[in-house]
């Protein structure tokens, strides 16, 4: 038997129960495969008839929907008013949840689609919501939600670069490294970890970039929130700002991080930009990681092409500050592009 083809009969099945559980079967739906991310989970467009429709997300089985992070998190956005996709139902021995539908447009899909003073002014948009999550963050912290529990500490932070050296420069560009250098990597590693762990903590978004952000009804909608943990002020910032998926010129990236700036009550603008670009070093050699990882041990050759703009990213920061010069050396020995 076909392995694709009895994974696609067992997903019809489980959407079929969960409409005709739900009573949406008698609306004679018709069902859309969409475009799923990184993860293992699967999404579906079900349509209602009368412009009327809703999304699926499909988990690999079970689901105990009252303990999902994304429950969690999604229960948190609402008491604080951020626009997220409204949960509409769910089912767990299915492991299906129900979800508004926003649409297809992502911010990085309006870049073809809309002037760009328009896209602009969405730009602004995400940069003000990451102000306002962090506010209404700050003002209401309880332990039944997850995201109070987590944090981009040393260990997550360190964890995260590691990743970068298996996947990317092991895995993916099979470079092997000697005793000195991994040596050399540890303590750069420990430097940067410690500096970001030790920065004041907000709520964070953690993956906040132009592909987890929806334009619905006029205006922006984050979705993808599930791991939702406090860190650095410049954490989101970065994810946007420093996306790996889209181009934003220096000019653009230097107007949008002094309107942060000033939205936040920053007070010292260029310290903050310090921190934003140390930051966006471990930020951009995380996502290298996620990319190989993908490309290696996943089998998804996607993300590849998001490999180049992220490395240009790395040698401007890499350049721009000395403290980096033995990192850039350590690197630029395996990865031409770093030279």
């Amino acid at each position: 038997m076909d392995h694709r083809s009895s994974e696609g009969a067992q997903l019809d099945a489980r959407i079929g129960a969960y409409l005709e559980d739900s009573g949406l079967a008698a609306r004679r739906p018709r069902v859309v495969p969409l475009t799923g991310d990184a993860s293992d989970r699967r999404y579906f467009r079900v349509l209602l008839g009368e412009g009327e429709s809703i999304v699926l997300a499909m988990h690999g089985g079970p689901i105990e929907f009252e303990n999902l992070p994304f429950t969690n998190v999604a229960g948190l956005l609402d008491r604080l008013e951020v626009p997220a996709p409204a949960i509409l139902g769910h089912s767990d021995s299915l492991g299906i949840i129900a979800l508004q539908d926003l649409g297809d447009v992502t911010l990085q899909a309006h870049l073809g689609a809309g002037s760009v003073t328009e896209h602009s002014a969405l730009y602004r948009e995400a940069v003000a919501l990451i102000a306002q999550l962090q506010e209404r963050g700050a003002g209401f912290s309880a332990e039944e939600f997850v995201s109070y529990r987590l944090a981009f500490d040393v260990e997550k932070l360190t964890w995260e670069l590691d990743f970068f050296v298996r996947h990317f420069l092991e895995a993916y560009r099979g470079v092997v490294l000697s005793a000195a250098e991994r040596e050399a990597l540890a303590g750069e590693w420990s430097a940067l970890a410690g500096e970001l762990a030790a920065e004041p903590r907000v709520l964070c978004h953690r993956d906040y970039h132009s592909r987890n952000l929806m334009l619905h009804g006029g205006r922006l909608y984050m979705i993808d929130f599930q791991d939702a943990r406090l860190g650095p002020d410049t954490y989101d910032l970065v994810s946007l700002l420093r996306d790996s998926y889209v181009d934003v010129t220096a000019g653009e990236l230097d107007h949008l991080v002094a309107y942060f700036v000033t939205l936040t009550g920053t007070r010292d603008a260029q310290e903050f930009r310090r921190r934003f670009d140390l930051m966006a070093v471990q930020r951009n050699l995380k996502a290298l990681g996620t990319f190989g990882y993908q490309g290696t041990t996943r089998g998804n050759p996607v993300y590849i092409q998001y490999i180049p703009r992220t490395l240009h990213y790395v040698r401007a920061n890499l350049d721009k500050y000395p403290r980096f010069a033995r990192l850039r050396t350590v690197l630029a020995a395996h990865v031409d592009e770093l030279r």
